[in-house]
């Protein structure tokens, strides 16, 4: 509801010449869509280039002069028409479908997102084909390329006589993400340097050594997410942040988040002398190609915190965006929000791996004098 075309930059937050001039172009297809909804119109580009921000103000603007519109991801489509079924449904699966397939103007946001089974895929194909057909006003924004869809979807969103697209590009580079002064421990944080604590149980070094084969296989392909779990000072942020700095070696993007951290820089947005609006921050964080939340469950646990990780938690799992998220917190005693825990646990995108070893800080090197110490060389966070 915040998304509207007077808080977005015609030419887009940032990026190269080339990339502010497709947007600009985007920009301005969405201004005369919103004003005269007509055919369909299709936003296709890599996180964080603006296409939510455009279909969003897309139906605001609509709705602002009372031209009726519906706004959902397609995830939550899929979610709500299965619930339909369900005895005691608020909105019988028939009405729901039909509001879906007839809406004057309907917006669908993460088209592209992994279905898991046919049924998923068929009813998303009666809807396209009936608004399709029907030539019934529709914004599509695709989290794939439009040419890696599957044919049915490619030719329909191609068609020039009903469809227009609009591919923008990454508004950042990867050479604009990197460690800020205060990740000065994270900066240096490497699978090379991540110690094995010979010290340890057998069964402990070998899950530590899972630990390490995992996180480096993420790094490798970031693929849906990783959930690292475990007390304080077991190695989860040596790790998180090796997945960062692999990346980076890359050229690649990555974000690296300290949670309670990011809720203080969201909440001191709202000031009046802050250089970074709200949504420029949130959105930078929920649209990151691959985000890192460290130290998840630390949060002030206030409502308004709760529902911001909730809504960024939503987003990045509904987008199917790779994340890697540390946390001390378990999941079979409550300590996570039921609605997160669940999504944390999803096999179908979600690796969670617990991490047995105890705080670093408690082991003990051998002195040359004697057989213990009570000093330590290093400290894992």
């Amino acid at each position: 509801m915040r998304f509207t075309f007077d808080n977005l930059e015609p030419q887009g937050r940032s990026g190269s010449p080339r990339s502010q001039e497709g947007f600009a172009r985007a920009y301005q297809a969405a201004k005369a869509f919103a004003a005269a909804p007509k055919g369909w119109l299709v936003f296709s580009g890599p996180s964080g280039s603006g296409k939510t921000h455009l279909a969003a103000a897309i139906v605001n603007d609509c709705i602002g002069r009372g031209y009726p519109a519906f706004y959902i991801t397609v995830p939550d489509l899929l979610d709500h028409l299965r619930s339909s079924f369900a005895a005691g449904s608020e909105v019988p699966y028939d009405e729901f479908f039909d509001q879906m397939r007839n809406a004057p103007l309907l917006v669908l946001d993460d088209l592209g997102a992994p279905t898991s089974t046919s049924w998923a895929r068929e009813k998303l194909d009666q809807l396209l084909t009936f608004r399709f057909n029907s030539e019934l006003p529709t914004v599509i924004v695709t989290i794939v390329p439009v040419e890696e869809l599957d044919e049915r979807l490619r030719t329909r969103l191609s068609d020039p006589r009903l469809s227009q697209i609009c591919r923008l590009e990454e508004t950042q580079s990867p050479s604009e993400y990197g460690w800020g002064p205060e990740f000065e421990l994270q900066r240096n944080m490497t699978f090379a340097n991540f110690q094995r604590r010979p010290n340890l149980p057998m069964e402990q070094q070998e899950n530590l050594e899972k630990a390490l084969e995992v996180a480096l296989e993420f790094a490798k392909s970031p693929d849906g997410w990783l959930v690292l779990q475990g007390v304080n000072g077991c190695g989860k942020t040596h790790l998180a942040s090796a997945i960062v700095n692999y990346r980076y070696q890359a050229g690649q993007p990555a974000l690296f988040v300290v949670v309670p951290e990011f809720l203080d820089h969201l909440r001191s947005t709202f000031s009046p002398e802050s250089k970074v609006s709200y949504d420029q921050l949130f959105e930078s964080v929920k649209e990151a190609p691959l985000l890192v939340l460290d130290d998840f469950g630390e949060q002030s646990a206030t409502t308004w915190a709760r529902e911001k990780l909730y809504q960024l938690i939503n987003y990045r799992y509904n987008a199917r965006l790779p994340t890697v998220i540390t946390t001390v917190f378990t999941l079979d005693e409550g300590e996570i929000e039921g609605r997160i825990a669940s999504r944390l646990i999803d096999m179908k995108i979600s690796n969670f791996f617990n991490i047995m070893a105890p705080d670093y800080r408690g082991d003990r090197q051998p002195s040359p004098k004697r057989s213990s110490s009570r000093g330590k060389t290093g400290r894992y966070r």
